[in-house]
């Protein structure tokens, strides 16, 4: 079976689900209510950060957190649906895509991010 690509693993039609957490990881604690985020509802929201402006993964975890009534969002399951969002973003620039029709990955991962040492599309170069 072929490889997904990214954009396939982004737009993949998984939905939201909220738990409870099966136990302490990741700075969360058993049984707290944890959203588990789709790499398109990441997307969506970071399309939502305006020009000019900046927000941290651990802002808009919170906000999606409050947005599913969870009390936190899993920074692991995140983290995968980060680097789905920053790949396509990657994939569309080098493809010719006006950055203002690309998701604005750049107001939340800085040159210091990990998920940016990660890209395909930087290891090409």
């Amino acid at each position: 079976m072929p490889r997904k690509t990214w954009l396939e693993k982004l737009h993949n039609g998984e939905q939201p689900e909220v738990k409870r957490c099966p136990k302490d990881i990741a700075g969360m604690k058993q049984g707290q209510l944890m959203l588990l985020p789709t790499a398109e509802q990441l997307d969506a929201l970071i399309r939502t950060i305006p020009h000019g402006r900046a927000k941290s993964v651990v802002e808009l975890r919170a906000i999606l957190a409050k947005q599913a009534k969870a009390e936190v969002t899993c920074p692991i399951v995140t983290g995968f649906c980060m680097r789905a969002v920053a790949e396509v973003a990657a994939e569309q620039l080098a493809a010719g895509i006006a950055p203002d029709d690309v998701t604005p990955v750049w107001r939340v991962l800085d040159r210091a991010s990990p998920t940016l040492a990660k890209l395909e599309q930087g290891k090409r170069r």
